[in-house]
């Protein structure tokens, strides 16, 4: 499939793809889900953590097959346009817009909150302006940017492993995996962890700046997953075996009041520090993915078609990602979002459910297809397991979506 207009540059091997992928899912996630997640499943926080996984792994592979096939801007937009139609398609791409979008500002809001929390929201619009120029500049910078980002927080998610788990300080009692919060908990605590899981999708998203697509993105997606997963069992249950599930569920800074509890609080500044580093990555692979799908709508005049120009030199969608970054920080100076988890998580799951049922339609390989039902299924029942006030915004945000396709009508062939 030829994208319409001018084509990106495609930059992105195995290695970059996958720190693309790091970069957005090793972010703010892990600092900020784990609490509402454990208030939410109380001792059952490991079993919700495999739930999710598992949830994300076969998304995982759904989006990971399509991108092989349709290596174009847009991810699951596109996906959902090709296999199941135009409406589908568009739905998706909603769902992921403004969904993402109001993730955006959340990320730029815990960047001000942990730099300076009496000017959060004039910090959360300087990092917004700054990696907008960043993305500006070219795909190639942004990855090496990434790159930092993701050594960084790797290497203080490591240290707060390491004093919690240290000799003396972690109480195995605590890692109880039995379901204090019943099923229910359970299945809400992993819709809420879904939101630390769900950046894997920027590899797809970005196939059109991938060199040999057909190759590098079915690697690098489960390479990036199964990464971040060690990652966060590692974090989780250090956090776990010192603070116990009540502790982590009260906690305002789950990481930082781990340290402390551990007996080296001159750590949690650095966690702090690390805090606002992962919301930075997590911010700049965002505005990279929202961008990306404007992109693609724009070029089907879902969205003003002005927002498909690709910038000349630096081969990048300029006035998309303008657009994109002037939105976010709008919302972040003026909104407060960072209770906006549960909505990003619905629209995500959403943005899912159709990418599964696009798989379906590849092939009808058994095994593919048993992952593809299990992704599906998985997203329905995690997507309205959220907090009822998560679900009932979503499912307004998608209704609003739904008329507007119907007011607006179909748009002309490309």
């Amino acid at each position: 499939m030829t994208p319409a207009g001018p084509e990106l540059r495609r930059t992105l091997g195995v290695d970059d793809a996958v720190v693309v992928g790091l970069g957005s899912m090793i972010g703010a996630g892990i600092f900020a889900a784990l609490a509402p997640a454990a208030r939410a499943a109380g001792s059952g926080l490991l079993p919700a953590l495999a739930v999710a996984a598992v949830v994300a792994y076969c998304n995982a592979m759904s989006s990971a097959r399509l991108a092989a096939r349709y290596p174009a801007s847009g991810g699951t937009y596109v996906y959902g346009r090709e296999r199941l139609g135009e409406f589908w398609g568009y739905l998706a791409g909603w769902s992921f817009v403004v969904g993402k979008t109001a993730s955006c500002a959340a990320m730029a809001l815990t960047v001000g909150a942990y730099v300076w929390p009496g000017q959060a929201h004039a910090v959360a619009v300087a990092a917004v302006v700054a990696l907008t120029a960043v993305n500006y500049g070219g795909m190639r910078k942004s990855a090496r940017l990434t790159r930092v980002i993701v050594a960084v927080v790797l290497a203080v998610l490591a240290s707060v492993v390491v004093v919690c788990l240290g000799p003396g300080r972690a109480g195995a009692g605590r890692l109880d995996v039995g379901l204090s919060g019943g099923a229910d908990g359970v299945l809400q605590a992993a819709g809420l962890l879904f939101f630390a899981f769900a950046g894997y999708a920027r590899i797809a998203t970005l196939g059109e700046e991938v060199r040999d697509a057909a190759r590098t993105i079915p690697r690098a997606v489960p390479l990036a997953l199964g990464i971040t997963l060690a990652v966060y069992g590692c974090v989780a249950s250090a956090v776990l075996s010192v603070l116990g599930p009540v502790g982590l569920g009260r906690a305002s800074a789950p990481l930082a009041d781990a340290v402390r509890a551990a007996g080296v609080p001159e750590l949690a500044p650095v966690v702090r520090a690390g805090a606002a580093v992962a919301a930075l990555g997590s911010l700049l692979a965002l505005v990279l993915g929202v961008s990306r799908t404007t992109l693609a709508m724009a070029r089907d005049r879902h969205l003003p078609g002005a927002l498909a120009a690709v910038h000349p030199r630096y081969r990048v969608p300029h006035r998309a990602e303008l657009a994109v970054g002037a939105a976010v920080a709008v919302l972040a100076a003026t909104v407060d979002v960072r209770g906006a988890i549960g909505f990003s998580s619905f629209g995500v799951l959403a943005y899912y459910a159709v990418a599964n049922a696009s798989a379906w339609t590849l092939d009808s390989v058994p095994t593919a297809r048993v992952v593809s039902a299990l992704g599906l299924v998985g997203c329905a029942v995690l997507a309205f397991s959220l907090p009822v006030v998560s679900v009932g915004v979503g499912v307004g945000v998608l209704a609003v979506g739904v008329v507007a396709y119907a007011v607006r009508g179909r748009p002309a062939p490309r």
